[in-house]
C-alpha cells in the first residue's frame, strides 16, 4: 500500500457512517459507507403461489397466438405424424424447466394430449457458441424422466450439416440457422427473460439468434459495430441493432409458439407468458422493466456494487460494472466487490488475451482494432469491449476490481485498479475464507475513493447498488 494511501486510510473519520450488507458469494460483506448514500434496488415481487398451475393456465390461453392444440391441428396432418421441436437453454441459464412447477412438463403434456408422439418430438439445446451439454447436465436441467424419454440434441455452431441456410438479414447477415429446428412441423421456443447488457432482455427471439444460429451469424450479432451503439444495452429494444438483428432472424424462421419465464433474485419463478413469440416476450419484458430498474436522479459520484450469483468470473463481472453506469458520473468511480468462483477465475483464453489487449492498447485503440476493416473477429472479443464502456466513462483510475481470489498479478490484464492496492496483507492460502481480507479490501477502497482529492475535500455522492448485476439504474427527469 502507497504511504499516502495508508495516511488518509489511518485518519479517516468514519463517525455516522452506516453500514450496508454487499453480496459475497453465499453470505455478504459489512462495509460502511457514508451517511448520505443512496441505496438501488430491485421493487419487491411476490412469487406466483401455484407455479405448476400458473404455467397450465398460460399454456391454455396463449397470447395473441392459438393453443398448442389448435397449432398442431393446423398444420393439415395425421397429428401423430407431426413433428415439433423445442429450443431450449443450456445450463448457463437457470430457465425452471424441470419437475411439476417447471414448464417441461406441461408443455408436453399439451403437445401430446394434441396427438404429437413422443418420438416426434426433439428438445433442441441452444448452446450458441457455448460447448454440448452433458449428460448429467441434461438430466439437471430437465429431469431423469424427460432426459431419458425424450431425443435431446446439443446445436453445434460449427457444424455445417445441421445448419439451413435462409438468406441475410437487411444488415447483411447470413442467416444459417439449425436444421432440427427449421425442418420441424412445430417449432417453440423457451427461456428466461431478464436484463440483458447488450441485447436489452434475454429470451423470446433469442432462443433463435444467438442460441440456434451459425458461428458467423453470431459474429455478427455480437459485432464491435452493433455492440458500440449506445441503444445496445439494459433494456432498450428499440433502436437496439442486436435485438433487431435477432428479432429479424427470428421472424425469418418462423416459430409457432413460445414460452417466457420471468424470475426473482431467488429463481423464484414470478412470471409466466406463452403464446406469440414476440408478443409473449413483450409482456415478459414488461414485467421485468417494471421491477429491476431503480430510479437515478442525478448521477453519483461514487457507486459500490457486487458481481451477485452470476459473477462466476472477471467475464461475467463485467455485466455488474456496466450495469452501474448509469448510475455514476463522469470520471467517478466504481467500486466492484467479486467473489470468482469459476476454475479459471479471469475466463477463456481468448477472453484472457484480449482483455490484456485491452489493458496494453487502451479502450479507444482496443475499439479502432475491432471496428477496422482487417480485423478478424475474434471469440469473446465483445466482453473487452463492454469493460471498454466502462473504462470510457470511469477511466482506468475510476475502476476498482476487489477481489481477494485474483491474484495480484492478474492487474498486468485487469482492467482499471484492483483492490490489492488498498490492503498489505497477501493472497489468502487456498482453503481459508477470504471474505475478511474481501471486507477489509471492499471497505478501504470505499474510504479511500470518499476522501479522495479529485473531490476537493468536499463530501462525494455515494449510491449502492444493491442487488448488483440484477438491477438496473434508469435516470429520470427532475
Amino acid at each position: 500500500m502507497k504511504p499516502e494511501l495508508a495516511r488518509t486510510l489511518a485518519a479517516a473519520d468514519l463517525r455516522g457512517w452506516i453500514e450496508v450488507g454487499v453480496e459475497y458469494g453465499k453470505g455478504e460483506l459489512a462495509i460502511k459507507v457514508p451517511p448520505g448514500c443512496r441505496t438501488l434496488g430491485m421493487r419487491e415481487t411476490r412469487p406466483l403461489p401455484d407455479a405448476g398451475a400458473a404455467i397450465r393456465e398460460a399454456l391454455a390461453r396463449p397470447i395473441g397466438s392459438p393453443t398448442l392444440g389448435e397449432i398442431v391441428k393446423a398444420k393439415g396432418k395425421d397429428p401423430g405424424m407431426v413433428t415439433v421441436c423445442i429450443a431450449t437453454s443450456d445450463i448457463t441459464r437457470p430457465v425452471p424447466y424441470r419437475g411439476e412447477a417447471g414448464i417441461l412438463q406441461p408443455l408436453l403434456a399439451a403437445l401430446h394430449q394434441a396427438g404429437v408422439r413422443r418420438e416426434n418430438v426433439t428438445l433442441l439445446v441452444g448452446t450458441g457458441t457455448h460447448r454440448p451439454s452433458t449428460p448429467e447436465e441434461k438430466v439437471t436441467m430437465f429431469g431423469a424422466e424427460v432426459a431419458a424419454g425424450y431425443r435431446i440434441a446439443d446445436h453445434v455452431c460449427d457444424d455445417d450439416a445441421m445448419l439451413v441456410a435462409m438468406g441475410r438479414t437487411s444488415s447483411g447477415t447470413e442467416i444459417l440457422v439449425n436444421r432440427l429446428f427449421v425442418e420441424a412441423d412445430v417449432r417453440i421456443a423457451t427461456g428466461l427473460v431478464e436484463a440483458h447488457f447488450m441485447a436489452g432482455v434475454s429470451g423470446g427471439r433469442k432462443a433463435v439468434c444467438p442460441a440456434l444460429v451459425s458461428r458467423k451469424t453470431i459474429e455478427r450479432f455480437h459485432s464491435a459495430r452493433f455492440l458500440d451503439s449506445p441503444k445496445a444495452t439494459n433494456l432498450v429494444l428499440e433502436g437496439n441493432p442486436c435485438h433487431e438483428e435477432s428479432l429479424e432472424v427470428a421472424r425469418r424462421v418462423g416459430v409457432d409458439f413460445a414460452v417466457s419465464t420471468v424470475l426473482d433474485r431467488r429463481l423464484a419463478l414470478v412470471g409466466i407468458y406463452a403464446g406469440h413469440l414476440e408478443r409473449s416476450h413483450e409482456a415478459a419484458y414488461q414485467q421485468v422493466k417494471g421491477f429491476v430498474t431503480a430510479p437515478v436522479e442525478a448521477e453519483h459520484d461514487i457507486v459500490l456494487t457486487h458481481g451477485g450469483y452470476v459473477g462466476i468470473n472477471h467475464y461475467q463481472n463485467a455485466k455488474a460494472a456496466c450495469n452501474a453506469l448509469p448510475a455514476v458520473r463522469q470520471k467517478g468511480f466504481v467500486i466492484l466487490a467479486a467473489c470468482e468462483r469459476d476454475s479459471d477465475m479471469i475466463g477463456p483464453v481468448t477472453y484472457r488475451t484480449l482483455l490484456h489487449l485491452l489493458k496494453l492498447q487502451g479502450w479507444e485503440r482496443y475499439l479502432e482494432m475491432l471496428l477496422a476493416p482487417a480485423w478478424k473477429f475474434t471469440r469473446d472479443q465483445w466482453e473487452p469491449q463492454m469493460w471498454g464502456k466502462v473504462l470510457a466513462k470511469v477511466g482506468e483510475e475510476g475502476l476498482i476490481y476487489c477481489s481477494a481470489r485474483l491474484p495480484p498479478r492478474e492487474a498486468e490484464i485487469v482492467p482499471g485498479r484492483m483492490g490489492w492496492e488498498f490492503v498489505d496483507a497477501p493472497p489468502v492460502v487456498p482453503g481459508v475464507d477470504e471474505a475478511p481480507l474481501a471486507r477489509t479490501m471492499v471497505q478501504n477502497a470505499v474510504v479511500a475513493s470518499v476522501h479522495d482529492a479529485r473531490w476537493g475535500g468536499k463530501a462525494p455522492s455515494f449510491a449502492f447498488v444493491k442487488e448488483g448485476p440484477y438491477v438496473i439504474p434508469l435516470p429520470v427527469e427532475v
